[in-house]
């Protein structure tokens, strides 16, 4: 039965993208160029159970259906770019006015040994209201983070002694910078390669992602999320 089901799979999105050719021209044609990176039909659509900061309820990419969710991996205690990342984006959701009230910036702690729920609430909340902490065990961690082709590690400090360095930071943390845009139906559309730069194109970013609030959902797009 296992065996049938990639022929099935097959079958039926032969069937809705022949259907979807019939769809008027406006709904399912758009050459006009992102700024940012087109990832559409090449990376997974939105999934990950996590708890959030700061309540603690266990929460799943079905929370966020019907906003705009960025996912970006980062730690509290990042010296530069994650700061840098949060506060370029918090420039982008001023550029975007009212429409930035349905974006939600997913921030994934690659560090939960030291990221508390509170931890991570308090940092969050430096950034404004669209910012908001996920923490899962290890092995949650692991399957979202190779889910989307995130590099991350945590490992002791070089030299570092027992019980921690002078600095209060017995490891070392490293992890990828760019961050995935999914549309409403939880459709992977762009990746933003960096928002750790001192002049981002933030303006750009601002512009895609108010193109995706006001685009129209696509059906076949839809439909084959559900098949998957």
């Amino acid at each position: 039965m296992a065996a049938d089901q990639p022929i099935q799979r097959r079958g039926v999105l032969g069937l809705l993208a022949a259907g979807a050719a019939g769809l008027p021209l406006s709904q399912c044609d758009d050459t006009t160029a992102w700024h940012d990176v087109d990832v559409a039909g090449s990376s997974p659509a939105l999934r990950f159970d996590m708890r959030r900061a700061p309540d603690g309820k266990q929460v799943t990419a079905a929370d966020y259906r019907g906003d705009i969710v960025m996912l970006y991996f980062g730690y509290t205690f990042c010296p530069d770019v994650c700061p840098l990342t949060l506060q370029n984006t918090a420039d982008v959701f001023s550029r975007m006015g009212s429409d930035a009230r349905a974006v939600r910036f997913l921030f994934v702690t690659v560090d939960p040994g030291r990221d508390s729920l509170a931890v991570l609430a308090q940092y969050v909340s430096q950034f404004g209201p669209n910012f908001i902490g996920l923490r899962g065990t290890p092995d949650q961690l692991a399957n979202l983070a190779r889910r989307y082709r995130i590099a991350y590690s945590v490992a002791p400090a070089q030299g570092s002694a027992p019980g921690g360095t002078p600095n209060g930071n017995p490891i070392e943390v490293t992890h990828s910078s760019a961050i995935y845009v999914f549309d409403r139906q939880g459709a992977a559309r762009l990746l933003v390669p960096s928002m750790a730069s001192s002049s981002p194109d933030t303006t750009g970013v601002a512009a895609d992602l108010t193109r995706l609030m006001h685009e129209r959902p696509s059906t076949l797009g839809w439909l084959e999320r559900l098949v998957s």
